[in-house]
């Protein structure tokens, strides 16, 4: 049997105003819209949730947004911050996919399916990327899990705000059946008011159709509707530049000054590390240890070795690290091990298909 895809789809929710939120208190809790001034032409970038109660939704002009809610705060955007934030972001997607396909600077797709934290659950891989997200960034994202693109698009919409939504291989279909049209992914308003004309409101009314006519209908595109209707997308998550590093971490409950304990804790990380380096096929040649002190400064210490590094070898050079560090003296509050310098490229993973029924694998 194939490997079963596992395909998360990360939404930053309201990512602009979120950060805009974050980053000043005073427009905390209050209808919130990045974009244009609401005398001037320009339109809404986006907007709070508070601003959203009002019928303000992005690309909207201002002038509107502004009658809707005359009390609205508008702001202009800075994209060099949503730049920056979006960049942490992705370096939590990261520790996490062995491929990562950013869509926008507030959503991407991840494919989880090879990655073995939390015993393969795509799931909790989820909740892990949206608690890491949070702490790092203190804003809040939407996941959707299933085994294809589109379903986990479609499910990340499912439960917004901080949403965490799950369509399992053996739930598609029954989901798909009960689904409006206007919620496909890919399907417009005009799509849409041209299915609704030939009686196709659901996902249900949507698989009646045969692919020959859908395609008369909708040209190449009917082959697509037929497929997803089917529960069937086989794009892969396709990643805009290669892997840098893998790396585990660990913050501890209570600060930890023996080095002792901390080689062990480093050990411990070497070995998922190693994990993760086996599953994806990737070899390395430079260890880092990251170490942060109980009064919050950090530090990073690597090493290149002269070939790729093997689990014994990590284990054998992190002592060497911990040593460059003052571990020991001042007490620890969370440890990293990372490896880069990747040799070789992931291998080619084979052509993953639907296969419905295989039971509860996320």
């Amino acid at each position: 049997m194939a490997h079963q895809r596992k395909i998360i789809h990360i939404d930053m929710d309201a990512f602009f105003a979120s950060v805009e939120q974050r980053d000043k208190s005073e427009f905390r809790g209050k209808p919130l819209i990045v974009g244009g001034k609401p005398n001037a032409r320009g339109v809404v970038a986006a907007c709070s949730y508070e601003a959203r109660k009002f019928g303000i939704h992005s690309a909207m002009p201002c002038s509107q947004a502004y009658r809707l809610c005359p009390s609205a705060i508008f702001v202009p955007p800075r994209f060099n911050v949503y730049r920056e934030v979006s960049e942490q972001i992705r370096a939590v997607f990261w520790r996490y996919a062995s491929e990562v396909e950013p869509l926008s600077l507030d959503e991407a797709y991840l494919d989880v399916s090879y990655t073995q934290d939390f015993n393969g659950s795509a799931t909790y891989i989820a909740k892990a990327i949206k608690n890491d997200i949070l702490s790092e960034t203190q804003l809040v994202a939407s996941a959707g899990v299933s085994y294809n693109k589109f379903l986990a698009k479609i499910a990340s919409d499912m439960d917004k705000p901080d949403g965490l939504y799950v369509i399992k291989p053996d739930q598609a279909l029954a989901f798909i059946e009960g689904l409006s049209i206007g919620k496909f992914h890919g399907i417009g308003p005009a799509t849409e008011s041209k299915m609704n004309k030939l009686g196709i409101h659901t996902g249900a009314d949507l698989r009646a159709w045969n692919e020959q006519d859908l395609v008369k209908y909708f040209g190449k595109s009917g082959h697509h509707f037929f497929h997803i209707s089917h529960g069937i997308d086989e794009r892969a998550v396709q990643s805009t530049r290669k892997r840098k590093s893998v790396g585990k971490e660990t913050t501890f409950q209570q600060d930890i000054q023996s080095i002792l304990a901390l080689r062990d804790h480093a050990n411990s990380l070497s070995e998922q590390v190693w994990e993760t380096l086996q599953s994806q096929k990737l070899t390395a040649k430079t260890l880092t240890l990251k170490v942060k002190y109980a009064n919050f400064t950090q530090v990073t210490r690597s090493i290149t070795h002269d070939s790729a590094l093997d689990l014994m070898t990590i284990k054998s050079l992190l002592p060497r690290l911990l040593n460059r560090t003052e571990a020991g003296g001042i007490a620890v509050r969370l440890i990293g091990v990372s490896v880069s310098g990747f040799d070789t490229k992931p291998a080619k993973k084979a052509k993953q298909q639907l296969a419905l029924g295989l039971g509860n694998v996320f």
